[in-house]
């Protein structure tokens, strides 16, 4: 396939960045690729915010701008426009968390259903998001998850949780806007999976409007997605699925370790490439019955993708394949996937900043982690800021 490399075209990528956003995102990644500055700036973030020091204005300036489209729908209007000028739509991901009672998760309902109807007449907004812990406590999918019998009152909890479920799921069929629903812990994700499915059953009778999430770095998902494959040829039903790496790996090794259990992730990086890629060979073999969100900020897996829809002499733009990154994070995959007449969309984050503080400190903590994540976000900022001249 011919690719050319499009990955490195920097002038594409960072064409909606004036001089002073090109450096200001040299200047974060390059803070971010130092290991105790994030480490240290973490903390004293937190500290400043619970001691309600006016620090809001300088993170707003700075790493929420780069990172979050705004503190509500309307502040990420901007962004979504321009991204969408360029072909790149927007999922707004209300990034809001550690919420755990009913009212709040009544709202977190309510604010999916807003941005659902939000995107039902603007082109830029095709797909929505939630959590499943967003909408109903963690415990009570892992009691679930675990077989355990609920009691009367926690039945009755968990019916609402299927209710908000139910109502999203609804709306997004009624406003033909696809919704995905993210994945989580493990320990979790058994009782999460099954809600998504019985969604699945009831609103992707005629194409796929609900979207499960797999997190490729377990072993044992491709399994999962062939089982589920079996389901939906019986049951008459389609599949979406949004493939991602996953995001909660020291988390599910160190559980495991001390539980006593075998950790559910691949032994290593190159394990979870190969399982990632696995998937997307399934799901493009699957096709008449499976839609694929192709979470990823990694090249040579976008180029694989590419290449599996030329082989399959797919249009860049069928609509049964999209390719999706973060907001500030992989602009060179996005923006020349985007020119190249791909479906792509930026997940964009929203939310008050101190309630989005959590998701900003994982982005860094992220970027620090990943091996050659920052490294090439900081190569391709410089090679843009010497084309410019900055």
């Amino acid at each position: 396939m011919n690719t050319d490399l499009i990955f490195d075209n920097t002038k594409v990528a960072f064409a909606l960045k004036n001089d002073s956003e090109l450096e200001r995102a040299y200047f974060l990644f390059k803070m971010i690729s130092i290991e105790p500055l994030v480490k240290i700036g973490t903390a004293a973030t937190n500290f400043a915010l619970k001691a309600h020091l006016p620090i809001e204005g300088l993170i707003r300036s700075t790493v929420f701008d780069h990172f979050c489209g705004g503190v509500n729908e309307e502040d990420c209007l901007p962004v979504i426009e321009k991204m969408y000028s360029k072909g790149v739509s927007s999922v707004l991901d209300y990034s809001v968390e550690g919420k755990a009672n009913e009212t709040e998760f009544d709202a977190a309902r309510d604010k999916i259903i807003k941005i659902i109807k939000f995107g039902k007449d603007n082109k830029a907004m095709p797909i929505a998001v939630f959590k499943p812990t967003g909408f109903g406590r963690f415990y009570l999918f892992e009691k679930i998850g675990d077989g355990k019998p609920l009691t009367e009152a926690e039945q009755a909890e968990w019916e609402r949780v299927v209710s908000r479920f139910d109502a999203v799921c609804n709306i997004a069929k009624t406003c033909d806007v696809t919704v995905l629903i993210d994945a989580e812990e493990s320990w979790m994700q058994d009782a999460a999976d099954q809600l998504v499915t019985q969604m699945m059953q009831k609103y992707n009778t005629t194409k796929p409007i609900v979207f499960n999430t797999v997190q490729m770095y377990r072993h044992d998902r491709l399994a999962f997605l062939q089982e589920e494959l079996k389901k939906a040829k019986v049951g008459n039903y389609y599949l979406g699925y949004k493939l991602v790496r996953g995001a909660y790996m020291e988390k599910e090794n160190s559980r495991a370790e001390d539980k006593g259990y075998k950790t559910p992730i691949c032994n290593s990086k190159f394990a979870t490439d190969q399982n990632f890629n696995a998937g997307l060979h399934f799901i493009m073999d699957n096709l008449e019955t499976i839609h694929l969100f192709a979470g990823t900020h990694n090249e040579d897996s976008s180029y694989l993708l590419m290449g599996l829809m030329e082989e399959k002499g797919l249009e860049n733009n069928d609509l049964r394949v999209w390719f999706g990154q973060l907001y500030g994070m992989s602009d060179h995959i996005s923006f020349n996937l985007a020119a190249k007449g791909y479906n792509v969309a930026k997940y964009v984050p929203f939310g008050p900043v101190k309630d989005v503080m959590p998701y900003l400190i994982r982005r860094a903590e992220e970027n620090t982690s990943v091996a050659g994540q920052t490294g090439r976000e900081l190569a391709l900022l410089g090679k843009e800021k010497r084309r410019r001249k900055v």
